[in-house]
């Protein structure tokens, strides 16, 4: 058996993005948004090639305008269904310049609970401390704005 999944308590931490917000929909509606690959492009804006599967990286082109040209590699960590999703990925690699694939990844994860009438989401971003300094305050600054932005999308979108 599985352990259930957990967020981390420290929120405090530059190491780590924590994100919550309660939706109206039910949580096998907002798992789908999350889990599956289409919908999760379809509300993140990228568009995804291939199914989440666990310790499989998905490649994406993001669909922003402005944008376009930034393909990003999601490694799936663990999949517990209706409940807890996470992934791998370079933070805020869109310098097309510069090659991020020696660099470490952030963990994101995606915690799902009832919540009265809806669902709690919770999304955790950590490991921004092992970003190289040069990069680390910019990738942390614009991913903490990002999720901001990216829970209002996924909420538009189980609505």
């Amino acid at each position: 058996m599985m352990a259930k999944a957990q967020p981390a308590q420290d929120a405090a931490s530059t190491d780590r993005i924590e994100k919550s917000l309660v939706v109206r929909a039910p949580r096998s509606r907002v798992w789908r948004a999350v889990s599956n690959a289409k919908e999760f492009g379809a509300w993140f804006g990228m568009k995804l090639e291939g199914d989440f599967v666990e310790n499989a990286t998905v490649r994406g082109r993001i669909t922003h305008k402005g944008y376009e040209h930034i393909t990003i590699d999601l490694l799936v960590q663990r999949i517990e269904p209706e409940r807890y999703f996470s992934y791998r990925w370079h933070p805020n690699a869109i310098d097309m310049s510069q090659d991020y694939s020696a660099e470490p990844t952030t963990l994101v994860e995606f915690f799902l609970e009832e919540a009265g009438e809806g669902t709690s989401i919770t999304i955790i971003e950590s490991g921004f401390d092992r970003i190289p300094a040069t990069r680390r305050v910019e990738a942390f600054r614009m991913n903490a704005k990002g999720w901001d932005g990216q829970l209002k999308s996924i909420e538009r979108h189980v609505s």
